[in-house]
């Protein structure tokens, strides 16, 4: 399909693979014709794109040092960054190779065949407003305790554009957002928000803990709101009209186009900033002014998307501070989970108070995969235990037995290599101090699975185990602490100043 120009508003996908270098090039005159760029010399290519990226680079940095002398200012000229082809062929490729496809069925190598034309026409589109967003479609994973998750598979230019459009925006609200707000945020990660909550939990008077669910976060937000907390910082109307755009969009399910008044979709590029700016007005800044206003005992907050566990010195606080909360969100369409958010003792002192009313253990709370608890260490120090949530564990290992079942017969190196990779991720997340004997248990349990399935490919013949520990050895990485104590690490991150205010 063509505009009025001649120019075609679709992406073009050539009918045969270019020469090597394809993707991975920079633009020459074989990429505007069409074709894919020739291999040429590795080294300037490389010289070529570490230049275009530090350009790149410094055109954001004068947008962050504006938005760092002015925290009031509204940005009215921002676009003219997302357009440009530098930009969207970084933003390409960044994308995963193997993604599925949207509802335009063009996969990452597809639209690379001919990256510089098909990069060039949507940097065309994008600059004289004839791009338009398609719907997204909806897929669905399962959860860890077997519900449905919905998810978002977005179209390949509409992803290109929309993480063009996060790197953008992110130098704006990077200087915004708020040092206990982890979720998403370029150069943050799950591991430091776990370490700031650790060493909260130790060096403050923490004695009550929120563990606070949002429902359904992501199909609540409000369009309307959200367009209102854009427009503080951004006042180019060509950005807001394109969030506008994917927001409307709707979602494509079983062939039927659903149009979504709220919501943003799990899975698209752009949804994981817009969610951090909707709760950056909603509950963040409101939440850092009532602690500041109201609290008279300390108060921890650490925050990882739509989860965010509050600390209290004082129960009455944290009452009154859970009873506001459900206030504020109901004012802007969120709502807490009634049976996911709890108000839980627990802290230094807990056990000693439980223990006196004879309660029992102080209760525990799972937080980014894993399971907080009480505890001491030899010389009687108070710390957090961290160890793996014992539902994740074991939907993990049910996953590693039914991928077994359906690779019975593949060869031994292969399913060693897998369950080697399988390990090794669950490694390095859960590899936190003290998490050693759960590490462990998982490595055992695969080893065990992957004998009780090589036992059954033969009625015959059997595998014995000291073939099997040689095989395990080879295959599966050992059970190792990969990250280093809370304290440390963010000690290094911080520099001294506090992840959590």
């Amino acid at each position: 399909m063509t505009n009025g120009r001649g120019k075609s508003d679709s992406p073009v996908v050539p009918g045969k693979f270019p020469n090597k270098g394809g993707a991975t090039a920079g633009p020459s005159a074989e990429g505007m014709e069409g074709r894919g760029l020739a291999k040429g010399n590795p080294g300037g290519r490389t010289r070529f794109r570490a230049q275009n990226r530090e350009d790149l680079q410094r055109e954001l940095e004068r947008v962050r040092q504006a938005a760092v002398r002015d925290r009031r200012m509204k940005f009215t000229t921002l676009w003219h960054h997302v357009y440009n082809v530098n930009r969207l062929r970084e933003a390409y490729l960044s994308l995963k190779r193997n993604a599925a496809p949207g509802v335009d069925r063009v996969t990452w190598e597809d639209y690379g065949q001919k990256l510089e034309m098909n990069l060039q026409g949507l940097s065309e589109r994008l600059k004289r407003g004839a791009y338009r967003a398609k719907p997204v479609k909806r897929a669905y994973i399962p959860k860890p305790d077997g519900r449905q998750r919905p998810l978002g598979v977005t179209a390949l230019e509409d992803k290109i554009v929309q993480r063009a459009t996060t790197e953008v925006l992110n130098a704006v609200y990077e200087i915004d957002f708020l040092g206990f707000s982890y979720g998403f945020r370029p150069g943050r990660s799950p591991h430091m928000a776990l370490d700031a909550l650790a060493v909260g939990m130790r060096t403050k008077k923490v004695n009550w803990v929120l563990d606070a669910d949002i429902r359904g976060y992501f199909d609540a937000m409000d369009h309307g709101w959200l367009e209102r907390f854009i427009e503080h910082r951004i006042g180019d109307q060509r950005v807001r009209r394109h969030i506008k755009k994917w927001l409307k969009a709707g979602v494509l399910e079983n062939g039927e186009r659903i149009r979504q008044e709220e919501g943003s979709p799990q899975g698209a590029s752009i949804s994981p900033l817009l969610a951090n700016v909707y709760l950056h007005y909603v509950f963040d800044l409101w939440a850092q002014q009532w602690r500041e206003r109201h609290a008279q005992g300390d108060v921890i907050l650490v925050r990882f998307a739509d989860d965010f566990i509050v600390g209290f010195e004082h129960r009455a606080e944290a009452e009154r501070f859970m009873g506001e909360l459900r206030e504020r969100f109901a004012k802007f369409n969120l709502e807490l989970h009634p049976e996911k958010t709890r108000l839980i003792e627990f802290g230094r002192h807990a056990a000693e108070n439980r223990e006196k009313r004879g309660e029992g253990k102080p209760e525990t709370f799972n937080f980014l995969g894993f399971a907080h608890s009480c505890d001491e260490t030899r010389r009687g120090d108070y710390i957090v235990l961290r160890q793996t949530r014992k539902d994740r564990l074991q939907a993990k290992l049910k996953e590693v037995k039914e991928w077994l079942t359906e690779h019975l017969h593949d060869p031994v190196p292969l399913v060693g290599r897998h369950l080697g990779q399988v390990v090794r991720r669950h490694t390095m997340y859960f590899g936190v101090p003290r998490n050693g004997p759960a590490l462990t248990l998982f490595r055992k349990v695969i080893g065990w699975l992957w004998w009780r399935a090589l036992q059954r490919r033969s009625q015959t013949a059997s595998v014995t185990w000291d073939r099997m520990t040689r095989l395990l050895a080879r295959h599966l990485p050992a059970a190792r602490i990969v990250h280093p104590y809370p304290e440390q690490r963010l000690t290094v991150m911080t520099r001294g100043k506090s992840r959590m205010r």
